[in-house]
C-alpha cells in the first residue's frame, strides 16, 4: 500500500497508511454524530480536542502499563498509531446507571452500581450494534474465551486508572466504550480513542461533560470538550 493512502473513513476519524505498513496516521474530524450517523453536525474544533484528549490519556495509559496502539500525537488533529486488526466488539463498562442501561432495566439515571458492569456489543452499524453475551461472541467466532477474559481484565484495569484520574479533576466517570485489536505480533492492544465522544463524564453539579451535550441539546459541545481538556492538561502538568 502506498504512503498516505486512505485506509478507512469513519464518522469521527480517517485512517491513512504510512511508510511503515505497521503504523497508520489518524486524522480526527470535526463531525459529531449519533444514532450511527443518522444525526450529524460539524463542530469546529471538536476533532482537535478529541485528538489532544485521547493522546494525553493514551500516553498516561501507556505509562501505567496498559498496552495501547497509540504512538504519538503529530499535530492538532493527527496522531500515529500501531496498525491493528480490530475485534468487532464494542466493550462498554458502566460505573453508574445512565442512557440505554436505564431504559433497559428501569433504573433512575445516576444510580451508582454496586460493581462495574461490562457489556459487549457487536460492532456492526447495519445491525445497530446489538448487545451480545460471551456465548454469542464464541459462537460467532469473534473471540475465544481467553481473549474475552483478557479484554475484561484490561477494561477493569483501565477503569480503575481512569476513574481515579477523572476524580482528581472533579469529574465522575459514568461509563465508557472501548475497542481492542491485535497487532501484527498478536499482542492485544487497546485501540480507537478515549474522549468525551465515547464516555460519559459528569461534574460535581451533575452537568454532562461529554457527547450527551449533543445528544440532548444541552449546550455547546466544543466548549464542554475544551473544559475537559483544560482540566486534564492541568492534571498532567501538575
Amino acid at each position: 500500500m502506498k504512503e498516505n493512502q486512505l485506509i478507512y473513513s469513519g464518522k469521527a476519524k480517517d485512517l491513512y497508511s504510512t511508510a511503515d505498513e505497521q503504523i497508520i496516521r489518524v486524522v480526527y474530524k470535526d463531525q459529531v454524530t449519533m444514532l450511527n450517523g443518522l444525526k450529524k453536525e460539524v463542530a469546529i474544533g471538536k476533532g482537535a480536542l478529541n485528538n489532544k484528549i485521547s493522546s494525553l490519556l493514551f500516553t498516561k495509559l501507556n505509562q501505567a502499563g496498559i498496552s495501547t496502539h497509540f504512538i504519538k500525537q503529530l499535530s492538532e488533529t493527527e496522531q500515529l498509531n500501531q496498525r491493528v486488526t480490530i475485534i468487532p466488539l464494542e466493550v462498554v463498562l458502566r460505573n453508574v446507571a445512565a442512557g440505554s442501561f436505564c431504559k433497559r432495566f428501569g433504573l433512575p439515571e445516576g444510580q451508582l452500581l454496586s460493581e462495574p458492569i461490562i457489556e459487549f456489543y457487536y460492532k456492526q452499524d447495519a445491525l445497530d450494534d446489538p448487545l451480545m453475551n460471551e456465548d454469542h461472541i464464541r459462537a460467532l467466532a469473534i473471540a475465544d474465551q481467553a481473549t474475552i477474559e483478557a479484554i475484561k481484565a484490561e477494561t477493569k484495569r483501565i477503569n480503575h486508572l481512569l476513574k481515579a484520574w477523572f476524580a482528581s479533576i472533579d469529574l465522575q466517570l459514568v461509563d465508557f466504550k472501548l475497542e481492542f485489536g491485535f497487532a501484527h505480533d498478536q499482542r492485544l492492544l487497546l485501540a480507537d480513542e478515549f474522549s468525551p465522544d465515547n464516555c460519559r463524564l459528569w461534574d460535581r453539579a451533575g452537568r454532562h461533560m461529554d457527547k450527551d451535550v449533543f445528544r440532548r441539546d444541552l449546550g455547546n459541545l466544543v466548549e464542554v470538550y475544551q473544559a475537559v481538556y483544560d482540566k486534564l492538561k492541568a492534571l498532567d502538568e501538575a
